[in-house]
Parts: C-alpha cells; structure tokens; sequence
C-alpha cells in the first residue's frame, strides 16, 4: 500500500532529463532508430531538464528527516525497460535516490499513479497530463523554465488558484459573464467555500510535511499567486481556512502580469491553467501548464 503520510511526486523521463535529442530522433525516425539510438547511447549521462531542480530539492527534503523520509520521487516513462536504462545510469551519476518507475513501451504511463500513490505527476507529454487529470490526478505539463536551481536550498512552490488548487466555478462565471459578474459572485459567495481543484490534496501533502517543522525552518514555502483582487480575495481566504490548509504567501494582483512576482518570490515551479501565465512566468521561472478547467476546453 502507498504510503498515506509521504509525498509522492512522479515524474517523466523528458520532464527529468533533457531528452530532445533523443525524441527529435523518435518523432522523425520512429520508434526502431529511438531505441537504437537510446541502447548506443545508454553509457551517456543525460543533461538535466527542467523538472531536474524541483526534484533534487524534493529530495533534498528527506535529508532533515533521514529516518523517517517525507518526500519520494518515482519516474514514469514511455520508454521501455531496454531503452530506460540509460534514464536509471543518468540517475545513478546524477545522484538522485529514484528506485521505483514504470516503463510502460509506449503506453500513456498515468494509470500507475494510484498505485505508486502519487500526489502529482509530471510530464513533457500534454496529452498525458490531460489524461491524467481527466482521471482526477493533479498533473502538469513542463513547458519551459530555468533547468539551473536556485541557490535558496527551501523549496518554493507557487500555484494559480482558480482550475489549479480551487475548483473553476468561479472561473466560468468569469469567461461567460464577465469581471462584474464574477466580482459580484465572489462578493455573494464570499462565505461559501470553494470546491477543490486538482491540485488540493498536493498542496495538502505540501501542507503535511510543513507541519513537521517550526515555520521558520520549514524546507517547504508556498505562494498563491492569483489574477483575483479584492473583494474577491475573501473567498479564497475563507476557502483556506475551511480547508485547513496553510499557504504561507498570497498575492492577489489584480490582472497584473505574474513572472516579476514569481521571480520575486523564487518559484522553484509554478503551476497554472492559463498557457498565457505559463508563457509570462517562464522567462523568470519554470512554469507547467494546468489543462484544466473552461480556459482549456476545446
């Protein structure tokens, strides 16, 4: 059985390592010249990617905690077993304590996410993040970033609210009726809590292990950043509260652009629905994309 009181974050091979070239072979050879390519290759470290930073910082995090670890990381590939050798001996030399994956051949790999016990799964793959989300697993797509870490050794973790921790009720009303009619909803809902969006319980299991530590020694800090303004920001609040969840900055701006904040606050990553705020914030820090909500509909 998975372990309730550990996070687990699973990650693709392409969100680890930076496998362009690699795939550039597969999207134009096909699949034969890949894994030829992959098994020639397999003595050759691979470069990070830009999920590669977050998780040496998770794992990091068990260091304060070496006999009961709070944080793992599995990988979850399309490659096979033969091919995902070379992903394993990158491990190795990269010194990364990953000991469980699923190679699945060339088969979407999100149905092992339950098993493993995953609170979040990422994947360079969109069509395997939505997926996976359409299942009911927080996921996100790595768009872009900075692949070099930070030098703060906590981990920051921003999030959109609306589609990404909260549900996109509100977000609905936004798209088909406008900024007056939402402000006017918020205000009214005001005491009504938000539904959860896909990334409730990650944020939770985030929360949990903050709650392992003094507040200001927490390995972890996360930021809701958010288009919302007041009056609208008390529903969030309250919504929090409710849920009692702890996000230990919040930064309501009103529509104005995110990454200066994000880079502000030094997000390790940041998540949001809109492709748009994913864009902006990726000149300042690695962003992943949401494919949730009325924004992604198609």
């Amino acid at each position: 059985m998975p372990d309730k009181q550990k996070l687990v974050v699973a990650i693709s091979s392409r969100a680890l390592f930076d496998l362009d070239e690699s795939h550039r072979i597969f999207e134009t050879e096909g699949k034969e010249a890949f894994c030829r390519y992959q098994i020639e290759h397999e003595d050759e470290i691979l470069e990070p990617g830009f999920g590669f930073p977050l998780v040496r910082k998770l794992l990091a995090i068990n260091d304060a905690s070496p006999d009961e670890p709070l944080v793992e990381v599995i990988l979850l590939s399309q490659n096979s077993a033969d091919t995902g050798l070379r992903i394993f001996n990158s491990i190795a030399q990269h010194h990364l304590n990953i000991t469980r994956a699923a190679f699945t051949s060339g088969m979407s790999p999100y149905g092992y996410i339950p098993a493993f016990g995953a609170h979040l799964f990422l994947s360079a793959n969109a069509e395997d993040v939505a997926k996976a989300l359409a299942a009911g697993y927080a996921a996100a797509t790595i768009l872009s970033g900075n692949a070099t870490a930070k030098d703060a050794q906590q981990l920051r973790i921003a999030f959109d609210g609306d589609a990404v921790l909260f549900s996109d009720e509100s977000e609905r009303i936004y798209q088909q009726q406008g900024l007056h009619a939402f402000t006017e909803n918020e205000t009214n809902e005001a005491k009504k809590p938000l539904s959860g969006g896909p990334f409730k319980n990650f944020l939770a299991a985030l929360h949990h292990i903050q709650t392992k530590f003094d507040q200001d020694a927490s390995p972890i800090r996360t930021a809701l950043v958010t288009a919302r303004a007041a009056p609208a920001h008390e529903r969030v609040v309250r919504t929090l509260r409710a849920w009692n969840i702890r996000i230990d900055e919040a930064l309501f701006l009103g529509g104005m652009e995110k990454g200066a904040f994000l880079k502000a606050f030094g997000a390790d990553i940041f998540f949001d629905d809109q492709q748009g705020h994913c864009q902006s914030a990726s000149e300042h820090v690695t962003a992943a994309h949401v494919p949730h909500g009325i924004v992604n509909e198609h």
